[in-house]
């Protein structure tokens, strides 16, 4: 009896191990062959990011980029080369054919799916980055196709960085700057780059999104003040760095100073609803539209709470709590003081 038990127990233990597929041996090997392959795709991403934007790959930037040992980044490139992958034409690193077309896969599978986790899911902003990170070593070109479908092909990903089109090449990073922008010149934030995360962070916390307008009024070494979607912003120049923007030549700062906002209401006023700004986006934006505040409609200030957070808005026959920060996502016109 006791013989039967031990035998039943090596089997057991040896089907856990070793069987097809499910076993644990079996799994450590495709995790392996799946982060070595991730390690690759990554390796590639960042040597196209540096062709289009004018900036020399190399074996130090390679190691940077993936925070590898640089002799881990030789053995990698070695083996990419030996690949077909990448080659070092007259001493530079270079894409070959099938390197680009991966690497454009890459960028075009992590940017969609950024995009779909911005506009279709809850998921925090602060998970957008990570997941995709994940997520764009998993889908095939024809999910990557699938997905663009399911969101309306859109060009832009929420971080304002443009989505590869199959068969074209990737557009270099535009704008400059915000740190760099004139003083008292309107601009819009076209891209915030999603690197470092510690950083993107702190942008985040701020609400600052592409497509918002904004007017830079100081500037120092240690801060840079500007307006942005009707309040005052204040970075480090550091920090402003990972902010590119772009000139709107046919508006004024005062026209920015102007716009006025939901959460700016008092007792007593109503207001005309021009639309959302660009930082109300996904499940927020289409539960704002949905309670009704869409272009055109009236919004009047009923109730205040005793603390002044949340108030009370009556839109469309209905009364509906904002809390001042989702408020400040609707942008208004003010009409006169109808009450008697």
């Amino acid at each position: 009896m006791g013989n039967l038990l031990f035998a039943a127990s090596v089997l057991i233990i040896a089907g856990l191990l070793f069987w097809p597929r499910w076993g644990a041996l079996d799994r450590w090997r495709a995790a392996r062959r799946l982060e070595a392959r991730e390690r690759q795709e990554d390796a590639l991403k960042h040597i196209l990011k540096c062709e289009v934007n004018g900036q020399v790959p190399s074996m130090n930037s390679v190691a940077g980029a993936l925070q590898i040992r640089n002799d881990t980044a030789a053995e990698l490139l070695a083996d990419m080369e030996r690949r077909g992958l990448v080659s070092h034409d007259r001493g530079r690193l270079r894409l070959r054919q099938s390197g680009r077309e991966l690497a454009l896969h890459v960028v075009r599978a992590h940017r969609l799916w950024e995009s779909y986790l911005a506009e279709q899911t809850g998921v925090a902003e602060s998970e957008w980055h990570h997941r995709a990170e994940r997520q764009e070593h998993l889908l095939s070109p024809a999910d990557a196709d699938a997905l663009a479908a399911r969101l309306g092909h859109p060009v832009r990903d929420p971080h304002g960085d443009t989505i590869p089109i199959v068969g074209e090449d990737l557009k270099a990073d535009v704008g400059q700057p915000l740190n760099a922008a004139p003083l008292d010149l309107p601009v819009v934030i076209e891209h915030i780059e999603d690197e470092p995360e510690a950083v993107f962070a702190q942008l985040s916390a701020q609400g600052l999104r592409p497509g918002m307008k904004a007017y830079v009024f100081e500037k120092n070494p240690e801060r840079i003040r500007f307006w942005a979607d009707g309040r005052e912003h204040v970075l480090a120049p550091t920090l402003a760095n990972n902010i590119s923007v772009a000139l709107l030549p046919n508006l004024q700062a005062q026209d920015l100073f102007d716009e006025e906002y939901l959460s700016r209401l008092q007792m007593g006023q109503r207001g005309t609803v021009l639309g959302l700004t660009a930082a109300c986006r996904g499940a927020e934006r289409r539960r704002l539209l949905d309670l009704g505040f869409v272009p055109g409609s009236t919004v009047e200030v009923e109730m205040v709470s005793p603390g002044g957070d949340p108030t009370a808005y009556r839109v469309r026959g209905t009364l509906i709590a904002l809390r001042r920060e989702q408020a400040g996502l609707i942008r208004i016109t003010t009409a006169e003081d109808t009450s008697p």
